[in-house]
């Protein structure tokens, strides 16, 4: 894994550059689909006793994800071999977690908000890959206003209320959807600068970007479907 693969400056090598990064992506999210999928139709009983005696296990999974998230980054930066293992094991964590968070929602809901969010997704990338506009301005208010989501967000947690919940919702889907763009744009702005001579460390750190990107929005979009489920 620590290594620098040469693509070529091309349009064969930049495609062989993002067929590696999406890749990637379809692995990160096909591992949380499998382990949220084990949870809800396998190992149903064993969520219902986790929920009523090692609640623990929940709330520490979900700071562990936190810490994986920065630890996956720095190791993708550093090109090491443990990068690819970490993000991987993210994944895996991060489909226990939603699991206990898809329990509050009727299936139809679920499909509904996972089929959105792949159109979404879908649309956002193109649209990253194919403006000319350089969307670095949009990014920085981007990271401004999920600055204000999560303090939004903690916030809410004392005050519970579902119309802020709501509202945070509709703005975090604008948010990730326009961090999909740039994210996309990003991948090429790379591969331009490192004229096709990119490591696997730079395919994990912008898989992981978009991995994030995409679970974000779907959990927003899951709120709004499921509001009254």
């Amino acid at each position: 894994m620590n290594q620098t693969v040469t693509y070529t400056q091309t349009d064969t090598g930049l495609a062989a550059f993002y067929a590696k990064i999406y890749g990637l992506v379809g692995m990160g999210i096909g591992l949380s689909a499998a382990v949220a999928g084990l949870m809800l139709y396998v190992f149903p009983a064993n969520m219902q006793v986790i929920l009523t005696n090692y609640s623990w296990l929940y709330y520490g999974g979900m700071f562990l994800e936190v810490a994986l998230v920065f630890i996956a980054s720095g190791a993708a930066r550093k090109n090491t071999p443990m990068a690819l293992p970490i993000f991987l094991g993210y994944s895996a964590l991060n489909g226990f977690t939603m699991s206990f968070m898809l329990l509050a929602y009727a299936q139809a809901t679920v499909f509904q908000a996972l089929l959105s969010s792949a159109l979404v997704f879908m649309v956002m990338a193109v649209l990253g890959l194919t403006i000319k506009k350089d969307l670095s301005g949009m990014r920085k208010a981007m990271m401004a206003a999920l600055i204000g989501i999560m303090i939004a967000s903690l916030v809410n947690i004392f005050f519970a209320s579902s119309l802020m919940s709501y509202v945070v919702s509709i703005i975090s889907v604008f948010v990730f959807s326009g961090l999909i763009a740039y994210d996309n744009q990003l991948i090429k702005r790379v591969y331009l600068q490192q004229q096709g001579q990119v490591t696997d460390g730079w395919a994990i750190s912008m898989a992981l970007s978009l991995y994030l990107d995409f679970i974000n929005l779907f959990l927003s979009l899951l709120r709004i479907m499921g509001r009254n489920d």
